[in-house]
């Protein structure tokens, strides 16, 4: 049963095969199981209730597709009655008040919260490795990192540990986790999912999104994520829209940009292998390859992080010791409370991106750093429109590695953080433009001491076009395996 689709799991609840506490059940014994550090918090009883309160409106004929359906949330998203601790010290024992949007939406779907989910402090990094609460370990290889930030999140669903997870992306930490995993990832457009209690890393680059077995799985999740929230000021007020809708349309005719910059120095050949071969699969069903170029790829990690940091920088500033999260025990006055307090509170990654953002935001050299960084955003998002948009598009999705290297040891980068920088490099341009991308697995690549480690297709789109990512991400499903295998 813990193999099963979304949308087999909900036939087999609409039919009173397994009840909602059954499945939930089955999971959390899964979890209690597992050793990959992927939860944070499990609480029973708390999951237990809520399968029972699913059990109830399958018996009233009241259930939608997502009714019943175990979920786990990233520890980044504030929920009600569970910790919420975005990884960090600073937040160890702080329960919300409220939650999060999507949190909301999923409860009035009728899922089932199987507990919060570990994910670097504050959403910052790459590995996984930055959680105050030690690294996941990739479920194909308990060596090998998960890919960060939704590093709980990817490792979870590769291990059949929950079905769906939510997870968030600001650079790529959606995909990049669910391509080292080997599962199916969407980030959607800038703005379709509110950020409404999902903690702050960088605001005008953070958006959620699920992480799921499939991509008719993570059409059916962001069906209930996405919608207008008027508590959220960065979110679009878009009519709902059913992104499963175009999942059966051919691809024959389809366009596929495959930029050049995608393909240089520095992508390993394993990599680059499963990429292609994923690229040839797309021609058998129909599609035609075009070459195109993004020029402004790689300014995207300089500029990413110097606005990231930036941002990250005044969100974190809340985080004083006065109000709530961790305050130092022993201080002179209130100056010492605020330095002890985030010295112990904040891990070393998070003080770096918050020195860096400081820095970049200070007199003298906010108009070197920062507002340049900020035009150089806008022209890489023209970028992808000369590809993507108007009467001379070259194309209609753009196709590339996600990751430049299959997942590394843990502890391998831990000492030279621009290393694990650069293995954003082919996620961040789409962040920083706004726009929609995914991962899904299309391959395995060798990890340097243990074997097989998935390797994921990336495809982007225009604003707006996750119906057709999606669609696109179904038919390569429907005639490849990939996202079938699942680690040992």
């Amino acid at each position: 049963m813990h193999k099963l689709t979304l949308k087999e799991l909900s036939a087999q609840l609409q039919a009173r095969k397994i009840s909602a506490t059954e499945l939930a059940t089955l999971f959390l014994d899964r979890i209690e199981a597992s050793d990959l550090n992927a939860f944070l918090h499990v609480d029973r009883a708390l999951t237990l209730a809520q399968a029972q309160a699913a059990d109830a409106r399958l018996a009233g004929n009241e259930a939608g597709p997502l009714t019943g359906i175990p979920i786990a949330h990233k520890d980044i998203f504030v929920t009600r009655n569970w910790r919420t601790t975005a990884g960090s010290r600073m937040l160890q024992d702080y329960v919300s008040p409220f939650d999060a949007t999507v949190v909301e939406q999923f409860n009035a779907a009728g899922t089932v919260t199987l507990g919060k989910l570990n994910c670097d402090e504050f959403a910052m990094g790459s590995s996984n490795e930055n959680s105050f609460y030690g690294p996941v370990k990739n479920p194909w290889d308990k060596t090998a990192i998960p890919g960060g930030s939704s590093g709980g999140s990817a490792a979870a669903v590769a291990a059949r540990l929950a079905p769906a997870a939510t997870a968030t992306d600001t650079g790529g930490s959606i995909r990049q986790p669910a391509s080292l995993c080997g599962v199916t990832g969407i980030k959607p457009t800038y703005g379709s999912v509110s950020r409404y209690g999902m903690i702050a890393f960088a605001s005008s680059l953070d958006q959620g999104g699920p992480i799921a077995k499939t991509a008719e799985d993570c059409g059916l999740l962001l069906n209930a994520m996405t919608g207008f929230d008027e508590r959220d000021s960065t979110s679009l007020q878009r009519p709902r829209e059913d992104f499963t809708r175009s999942l059966n349309q051919s691809l024959q005719g389809l366009r596929i940009g495959v930029p050049k910059e995608f393909f240089g120095a520095g992508l390993a050949a394993d990599v680059e292998a499963a990429v292609r071969g994923a690229l040839a699969e797309f021609e058998k069903l129909g599609a035609t390859l075009v070459d195109i170029s993004l020029p402004k790829t790689e300014l995207s990690i300089p500029v990413y992080y110097v606005i990231a940091p930036a941002e990250a920088s005044s969100n974190l500033s809340r985080f004083d010791g006065v109000r709530y999260g961790h305050r130092a025990a022993d201080y002179k006055d209130l100056a010492d409370m605020y330095k002890k307090s985030r010295a112990e509170g904040f891990g070393e990654e998070v003080k770096r991106r918050i020195l860096v953002g400081s820095y970049v935001l200070s007199h003298g050299y906010y108009d070197a750093y920062y507002l340049q960084a900020q035009k150089i955003r806008r022209l890489i998002a023209q970028d992808f429109q000369s590809a993507l948009a108007g009467p001379d598009r070259q194309c209609d999705v753009i196709m590339g590695p996600v990751s430049p290297t299959v997942a590394w040891d843990l502890g391998d980068k831990a000492d030279d953080p621009v290393a694990n920088y650069l293995a954003d490099i082919f996620t961040l341009s789409t962040s920083l433009a706004g726009l929609p991308g995914m991962s899904i697995p299309c391959g395995f690549g060798q990890g340097e001491k243990n074997g097989k480690r998935p390797v994921g297709l990336q495809i982007i789109g225009n604003y707006f076009d996750e119906a057709r990512l999606l669609n696109v991400a179904h038919q390569f499903q429907q005639a490849t395996d990939w996202h079938l295998r699942e680690p040992a």
